[in-house]
C-alpha cells in the first residue's frame, strides 16, 4: 500500500503550566503568535494578525535570515477553551491540511494535543513534526 497525502497526519502533545483558557487564548493573539510560533532554532515571526472567529483568517510570517515564510490558515472550529481548528496554508502544505488543538485541563496545567492531517510526503511530515514540537516548547516557555 501505498501513502497518499491524505493518510498522513501528526499528534504532538505537551503539558504547559497555565489554565486552558490561557493557553488557547494564546493561539488567537497575534501578539503571543509572535512569541511562539518559532518552529526551529534562529527562526523569529515578526508578524501576525487574527481574526479570531470561525471563518477568521490568520496569517503570519515566519522568517529565518533573509528567508521569510508565509502561513495562514481560516479558523473551522473556536470552541474556547477546549478546540480550535484551522486549515493551514503555507509554502510547503498541500489542499485540505488541516491543525486541530484539543485543550484538556491537567494538574495545574493544560495538556495540549496537536493534531495536523495531510502532507505532500513523509519527509514534510517529519519536517512539521519537530516544527509543532518546537513551537509547543516555546509556547510552554512564553506563556
Amino acid at each position: 500500500m501505498t501513502l497518499t497525502d491524505t493518510d498522513l497526519t501528526l499528534t504532538v502533545t505537551r503539558t504547559i503550566a497555565a489554565p486552558p483558557e490561557r493557553v488557547f487564548d494564546a493561539w488567537l493573539d497575534p501578539e503571543m503568535l509572535m512569541k511562539f510560533m518559532q518552529p526551529g532554532p534562529g527562526m523569529t515571526t515578526p508578524s501576525a494578525c487574527a481574526d479570531p472567529r470561525e471563518g477568521g483568517r490568520f496569517d503570519l510570517i515566519m522568517k529565518r535570515d533573509e528567508d521569510e515564510m508565509p502561513h495562514g490558515g481560516v479558523y473551522k472550529v473556536i470552541d474556547r477553551p477546549r478546540q480550535i481548528v484551522f486549515s493551514w496554508e503555507s509554502p510547503f502544505a498541500v489542499e485540505g491540511s488541516t491543525v486541530t488543538l484539543d485543550f484538556h485541563a491537567e494538574g495545574g496545567g493544560t495538556h495540549v494535543t496537536l493534531t495536523h492531517v495531510r502532507f505532500p510526503n513523509e519527509e514534510s511530515r517529519g519536517n512539521h513534526e519537530n516544527g509543532w514540537t518546537a513551537i509547543l516548547a516555546r509556547l510552554a516557555d512564553v506563556i
